[in-house]
């Protein structure tokens, strides 16, 4: 799901103090959004945002010296043409770099087409890049999860399982460990790019672990500020189950590591067992130590395997 409210104003104030840009035309269109069919067919906020196109309609048009360049140094006539046809394209926004003065013609054109046109002295190559981590982020496909997300050796962990295996109970002791808390029970998790899960918490939730038998606690107050985190890409799923469930539904050595499917990003996944008596943040840690050797190209397993292939051929 990608939200569909963004507004000029919105855009213009979540940017006022990073590009110190000005509102030079358009004024009455504050309220002016980004096509909803142009957000659907988004692959990221590169398809949102570019230098001028008058192939690619419905996105952020930013005017850099070439383009202010097209539109001024040509017949009266031709540069007419040439940002009349700027209001086909129905851009959300244009914006005006370089520390370009803007023709007065393009001004005229954006106050009668109520199209906003901000203006700013910073490249448009930096712009550019602002705008598309900005709109990435915003337009991104995300879904809640429920578990718990911390923090573990640096790594980016969702704790998942079934009702009443202590998820919660097992967060408060790796946070006493030193790990870091992202959100409890809700995770909202959103696809930043095509291989990239980043998750944070509900702003209801942020730094609160709700524990049974004593109720909230406020993460941040209780261990101070490097226990809690604003967010975290996802990297690990951490998955706990009762006996009978891991013995009915998993290998016990499996051949190929095991993944989750979160917004079609392949995310690596361990199963671990819930008995009395096991140190269960012990395990955390250590099958987040695996995972960080398995990134490094380090696989444990097929060690084993090739090991164990080496001793049947001697063997022989």
């Amino acid at each position: 799901m990608k939200p569909t409210v963004i507004s000029a104003d919105l855009l213009f104030e979540d940017h006022r103090s990073s590009l110190r840009w000005e509102w030079i035309a358009g004024l009455g269109a504050s309220e002016r959004k980004f096509d909803e069919v142009a957000i659907r067919q988004a692959r990221s906020g590169a398809d949102l945002v570019g230098y001028l196109n008058y192939i690619h309609p419905y996105r952020v048009q930013i005017l850099g010296e070439r383009e202010i360049a097209y539109l001024s140094n040509a017949t009266p006539e031709d540069c007419a043409r040439r940002i009349a046809r700027i209001v086909t394209l129905e851009p959300p926004v244009l914006v005006l770099c370089d520390g370009q003065t803007a023709p007065e013609a393009l001004i005229s054109m954006c106050e009668r087409a109520q199209i906003p046109l901000f203006a700013t002295k910073e490249s448009s190559a930096f712009v550019i890049d602002v705008l598309r981590a900005y709109l990435s982020k915003h337009f991104a496909d995300r879904i809640t999860m429920h578990g718990v997300f911390m923090d573990i050796l640096g790594l980016g962990v969702l704790i998942t399982g079934e009702s009443g295996l202590g998820k919660s109970e097992l967060g408060l002791e790796l946070i006493s460990r030193g790990n870091g808390l992202v959100a409890d029970d809700a995770v909202d998790l959103y696809r930043i790019n095509q291989t990239t899960i980043e998750g944070r918490c509900p702003e209801l939730l942020q730094n609160l672990l709700e524990v049974r038998g004593i109720g909230l606690l406020d993460i941040r107050a209780i261990f101070g500020e490097t226990a809690v985190r604003r967010k975290m890409r996802l990297k690990l799923i951490v998955h706990l189950v009762r006996r009978e469930t891991l013995e009915r539904d998993y290998e016990r050595l499996p051949y190929e590591p095991l993944t989750q499917d979160v917004l079609g990003v392949p995310v690596r996944k361990v199963v671990i067992q819930v008995v009395a008596g096991r140190n269960i943040a012990v395990l955390v840690e250590a099958a987040v130590r695996s995972t960080i050797l398995q990134l490094r190209g380090i696989d444990t397993y097929q060690e084993f395997v090739e090991r164990h292939r080496r001793a049947m051929e001697s063997g022989r």
